[in-house]
Parts: C-alpha cells; structure tokens; sequence
C-alpha cells in the first residue's frame, strides 16, 4: 500500500472522487446494467452490433 500525503483535505477529497468515478464505477456491477460493469455492458452492445 502506498500512502500518500495532501496538502489539504480538499486534495484528498479530490483524489478519492477522480477514483471512484474514473476506476470503481466503470469496474463495479450495476443492477440496471444486468449485473454488468460499465465496460463489459458496452463491449457486450459492440459485440452484438457486429453480429447484427
């Protein structure tokens, strides 16, 4: 684990929400997805446009 240290906690707020919304919620599943991540849900729809 690499600890990093911020100037301010605004810093750290900054880098928790560019983690979440840039990595955990592109990985995590999601209900209204079918229980997909956002990345498989999509490649799925790729892949099932170009067997259309």
């Amino acid at each position: 684990v690499q600890w990093r240290h911020y100037q301010s906690r605004y810093a750290a707020q900054q880098d928790i929400l560019q983690y979440i919304t840039m990595f955990y919620n592109s990985q995590r599943m999601h209900s209204y997805l079918d229980y997909k991540s956002p990345n498989q849900y999509e490649a799925d729809m790729a892949n099932l446009g170009k067997a259309a």
